[in-house]
């Protein structure tokens, strides 16, 4: 089971968001998050989790879950994404996610174009995750969640340097593949594993 908040009230100042994390890597999972935010609660630093420094996700993913009506994390596994591709997969994530709520919000505003199947009404915004305070806060949870998943995998694969990158495509994660060849972790349906591994 996935980390999720414990509280259970929703009221007039609360508001959702739902965004994820992990759509370009070549390794590890799609991660999502949906956080209910109260509006009467600040949270300093809310910003897309792209603009963020490390550090400073991690502190500020703490105050979101101190003061967070709800939260919850979703994900799929690279196996799912080679499945039903990563959009497909990411959708589930996001499904996942609010499944984890132990509340369920009146409207969920989602990053991007497409939204997750769910009863609950959303609303999709193109670049959310630069304008919505809700997105914001969804985006910090999933990219925290998600490097934290890729440091704890990068114990068991060291060679691959997952923990520096977090399986995106960089040169070093490049020559890692050509070196030592795919992992448990990698998508094959992304060309450059799936290159490699045809090749092998």
């Amino acid at each position: 089971m996935l980390p999720r908040s414990t509280e259970k009230t929703i009221d007039a100042n609360a508001t959702t968001g739902i965004d994820e994390a992990g759509r370009g890597p070549l390794a590890g999972p799609v991660f999502a998050a949906v956080v209910i935010l109260d509006n009467r609660k600040i949270i300093t630093g809310l910003n897309d989790s792209k603009k963020i420094s490390e550090k400073n996700r991690e502190l500020i993913a703490e105050e979101i879950k101190l003061k967070a009506t709800s939260w919850s994390i979703g994900k799929s596994t690279s196996n799912e994404i080679d499945e039903i591709n990563i959009l497909e997969a990411t959708l589930l994530a996001m499904k996942r996610a609010i499944e984890g709520l132990d509340s369920s919000p009146d409207i969920i505003y989602v990053d991007g174009t497409f939204a997750p199947e769910t009863a609950i009404k959303v609303k999709t915004l193109i670049k959310g995750d630069q304008s919505n305070k809700n997105i914001m806060a969804a985006s910090i949870l999933a990219k925290v969640h998600r490097d934290n998943y890729m440091r704890e995998i990068d114990v068991i694969y060291p060679q691959y340097g997952f923990k520096q990158h977090k399986g995106y495509p960089t040169k070093m994660h490049l020559e890692a593949l050509k070196s030592y060849g795919i992992s448990k972790e990698h998508r094959l349906s992304f060309k450059p594993v799936r290159t490699i591994n045809e090749s092998s």
